[in-house]
């Protein structure tokens, strides 16, 4: 997994979202510009002005756009200072520099922070090459060496933790949108295809006995009307959850106790609903779940069981979780006619993640069974 990680970090391009310099940023700066002020002023073991304010600047500009062009800022910064460095060896200049470069840390976290794999490689071998020449323009004991290492290092790898740690939380993000978006269809596709299967039905009915039973006719556009109206009703819940920013409150879902909406009706085939057993205090992702699962195999049943007559949907409930079975005694127009679409597929997949699952295929005898179980206790993965 570290493995991936590192090359993953390597392969990534840098960053677009890195923020430009700001407010932040500038005051920083003035922070520094005061420290380094202050420090010339009090100490007398310093090195020769030009090459203190040299140095200075080669930290404290970079830092300004260290976020957008975090390699410039390392090769600008380190880059003079070991310039800096090798003058004062050539020259045999006494002192030190001022503590204030020790900002430099920051570009070292900023490069492993916002920049592309390629960026902090390259910003790397700068950043070492200065540190070896630099202990050389200013002799440490072993374990002051080792410790400068260290800070710089771990500067590099709080950067890349960090780096690493935010791709990880929005690719988190861009996953649960997506889950979002598919339960969004889901709910889409059973709303409209239920009702429109239904609206389909009635429209063929009443044109049938128009002629004949003009009063039935318009039962059947009264049946149109009601469910087309329940049809557009649902549509603007769900569109305006997607147009509201936050805070939107939601409609109930359906659940167990709304299973008997599907039973009746004037068109065939007719439906059935049976509920027994323990089913109370579901969760409310297992009762929506029930209800969604038994809408979709009504309309499975609708569209492509052949001379179907009677659905019938079983719900039994007990301590463990909730059964569904859904049977028709029609025959399907094809062969895999059912297994087509979205509608079984997203039917697994509902079950999934609610960590039960779904078998659906032809009885022995005659028509299609569709059987569920979901844990009571079940909660959208």
């Amino acid at each position: 997994m570290a493995t991936h990680a590192l090359r993953s970090l390597w392969a990534e391009p840098r960053p677009t979202n890195a923020p430009d310099r700001g407010p932040r940023d500038w005051a920083l700066v003035a922070v520094l510009i005061c420290w380094s002020l202050v420090e010339a002023v009090l100490r007398q073991d310093l090195a020769p002005r030009p090459l203190l304010l040299l140095a200075t600047l080669a930290v404290l500009g970079p830092l300004l756009w260290r976020r957008t062009h975090p390699l410039v800022a390392v090769a600008v910064s380190f880059g003079t200072l070991t310039i800096v460095d090798l003058v004062r060896i050539l020259t045999g200049s006494q002192g030190a520099l001022l503590n204030s470069i020790s900002a430099a840390l920051i570009l070292a976290y900023a490069l492993f922070r916002w920049g592309s794999g390629r960026e902090a490689a390259s910003g790397l071998g700068v950043m070492l090459l200065w540190l070896a020449i630099t202990y050389v323009a200013d002799p440490m004991s072993g374990w002051k060496t080792v410790a400068g290492y260290a800070f710089f290092l771990f500067a590099a790898a709080l950067g890349a933790a960090v780096r690493y740690r935010t791709k990880i939380r929005i690719r988190d993000i861009d996953h649960a949108k997506a889950r979002e978006r598919e339960q969004l269809a889901r709910e889409l596709h059973d709303t409209v295809a239920h009702h429109v299967s239904g609206i389909a039905i009635q429209a063929q009915a009443g044109r049938a006995i128009a002629a004949s039973h003009p009063e039935r006719a318009i039962e059947a556009l009264a049946t149109i009307e009601d469910a087309a109206t329940r049809t557009l009703t649902e549509l603007r819940a769900m569109v305006g959850v997607l147009r509201a920013p936050q805070d939107t409150e939601l409609a109930p879902q359906p659940g167990v106790a709304d299973l008997d909406r599907l039973a009746g009706g004037v068109e065939a085939p007719h439906v059935q609903v049976t509920l027994s057993g323990e089913l109370e205090d579901l969760s409310p992702a297992v009762g929506a779940a029930v209800y969604r699962l038994a809408q979709e195999s009504i309309t499975n049943a609708r569209r492509y069981a052949r001379q179907a007559t009677r659905v019938s949907v079983v719900v039994v409930g007990d301590a463990e979780g909730v059964r569904l079975t859904v049977d028709d005694d029609g025959a399907p127009s094809t062969a895999g006619g059912r297994t087509a679409g979205y509608g079984l597929v997203g039917m697994r997949e509902r079950a999934t993640l609610l960590g039960g699952w779904l078998r659906a295929g032809p009885t022995a005898d005659r028509g299609w069974r569709v059987e569920a179980m979901l844990p009571r206790g079940g909660s959208a993965r």
